[in-house]
């Protein structure tokens, strides 16, 4: 059993390993919350893990009309690489198949006061498909390319900053059951997206198919995390604690390592607020990859 515990939930007595991550943040806006919610949802597809995705991205949260760019609704984007090469790349492409092909909207950069270095090429690449018709356009220091389309004109931000952010902070939930390890998961996620800078990137913020590095068979990097599933307990060495029936992970990014230990505080809080919750516990790889560690003993 744990030495740790909260609200009488044993907390195992560990920490999460992090790794540093390039981050951007993009402000996409449309004439309705609708269609600015649609080109994100999109843009943010497949977009779960790097192992085998080219970003990790999801939805900020809103954006005022009196904050976002041009006055309209916006919401805030941000996609992680771990270059900034496969950023930007990654970052065009998504933007292009899934923003500019979206009806009424336009996207900004989010991250002000970025050197020219560390910044990332969006409409500078996007422009090309006006084809020799699209426009450059100066509003104080922002560069705006304006492309020509068939219901009025695309308006995207020449260039992104980016950050040197934090991926892989990281919460694994255990309940009693399915249930009432996902009631837990569901409520450590809706304190955890209050959090600014900040995403959780897989479905709706939560993880079934947790997973380790490497496998039995040769071609795969990762596979399923066998110590944390139920139905494995008699045939591997497992880490679950007694009662345990369900496993739930949450996964943290951030543009910052503050933001992800406040994510991982308040969820963890949040989780130990629900009932039939038989453990709480991180993942890690022995401290050797990533050089962000957060432990759970400092987050209670």
């Amino acid at each position: 059993m744990s030495e740790l515990e909260l609200n009488g939930v044993p907390i195992v007595d560990t920490f999460a390993e992090a790794f540093p991550i390039v981050g951007t943040r993009l402000i996409i806006s449309a004439a309705t919350e609708g269609w600015a919610l649609t080109a994100a949802q999109l843009a943010c597809g497949n977009a779960t893990s790097v192992i085998a995705c080219d970003v990790e991205a999801a939805i900020e949260g809103s954006v005022s009309a009196d904050d976002s760019p041009d006055g309209r609704p916006a919401l805030s984007v941000l996609m992680f690489a771990f270059s900034r090469e496969k950023l930007q790349s990654a970052v065009a492409n998504r933007v292009g198949q899934c923003i500019l092909t979206c009806p009424t909207t336009a996207c900004y950069n989010g991250l002000d006061d970025c050197e020219r270095e560390k910044q990332i090429s969006i409409g500078g690449q996007l422009r090309f498909f006006g084809d020799g018709f699209q426009t450059s356009k100066k509003v104080a220091d922002r560069r705006l390319w304006r492309m020509p389309v068939m219901d009025g004109e695309f308006v995207c931000e020449d260039r992104f900053g980016t950050v040197k952010g934090v991926a892989g902070g990281n919460l694994l939930i255990g309940g009693a059951d399915q249930s009432a390890a996902l009631h837990a998961a569901e409520s450590a996620v809706r304190a955890m997206n209050e959090v600014p800078d900040t995403i959780l990137p897989f479905p709706g913020g939560i993880v079934r198919s947790g997973s380790k590095v490497g496998s039995r068979y040769k071609k795969l990097k990762a596979s399923t995390n066998d110590a944390y599933c139920p139905t494995l307990t008699s045939q591997v060495e497992t880490s679950l604690l007694p009662r345990t029936g369900a496993v739930y992970e949450i996964v943290i990014d951030g543009l910052s390592a503050e933001r992800v230990a406040e994510s991982m505080r308040v969820g963890l809080h949040a989780a130990c607020q629900c009932p039939d919750i038989t453990m709480v516990t991180a993942g890690n790889y022995g401290g050797k990859l990533g050089k962000h560690h957060f432990s759970l003993r400092d987050l209670l």
